[in-house]
């Protein structure tokens, strides 16, 4: 059996880029902040924690303030689930890489820095939620503040015990990729969006076409 370690955002979806720009700026309007977050801004932060779009946005505030920032737009995001399922779509080819795979009999594992309160929400809104158990889907929770763990270690203590014929990372940043780095018998694929450019990272593979993880199967 194989495990194929996903990334979320960036990777299995699309789009939440539009949902976490209307979030950003209702917030900042609610606070009274005049700055704005802009879609060009956004996709250059995209996959780094909410606060740090903050510390970049709001350089002069102290890291409680961006902290404060984030915690609103998180529980803005949960009180209005509508703002993200208008915008937010399955990557193209998504659902058709991740059934192949079930099929074929192995197994599909999400790793995340979303917290476990807000992943399902995105799951649900994207109709992913059947590929991945309860028990497959693991977060790294890095909303909290500074770095605590990384998404290296939560794959190694999911890993304990366990035993893969191969294990394939898919993920859009040196985070993700990383994973590969102290995992035997694994390999990486760098994924962009076919309109971005590749972030850095030293990956086996990169690629604009999440069909191509099926050689793997």
């Amino acid at each position: 059996m194989k495990l194929f370690v996903w990334d979320f955002h960036g990777v299995l979806e699309k789009d939440n880029e539009k949902a976490v720009v209307e979030i950003t700026n209702k917030v900042l309007r609610q606070v009274g902040y005049q700055k704005k977050l802009t879609l060009k801004e956004c996709h250059q932060f995209y996959g780094l924690r909410w606060f740090e779009y903050f510390e970049h946005l709001l350089p002069k505030q102290s890291h409680k303030e961006h902290l404060q920032l984030q915690k609103l737009c998180v529980e803005t995001q949960i009180v209005n689930p509508e703002t993200i399922s208008k915008h937010i779509k399955a990557n193209d080819y998504v659902e058709e890489v991740l059934g192949k795979i079930q099929q074929n009999g192995h197994l599909n594992v999400l790793i995340t820095n979303t917290g476990p309160e807000s992943i399902k929400t995105f799951l649900e809104a994207v109709g992913l939620l059947q590929y991945f158990s309860r028990e497959m889907v693991l977060s790294a929770d890095n909303y909290k503040g500074r770095r605590q763990k990384s998404k290296k270690q939560v794959l190694k203590k999911y890993l304990q015990g366990k035993i893969f014929k191969k294990i394939i990372i898919v993920g859009d940043s040196s985070d993700d990729i990383s994973m590969a780095e102290v995992i035997p018998h694994s390999v990486s694929y760098l994924y962009a969006h076919p309109w971005k450019k590749f972030r850095q990272a030293k990956a086996d593979y990169k690629i604009n076409d999440l069909r191509e993880i099926l050689r793997e199967v």
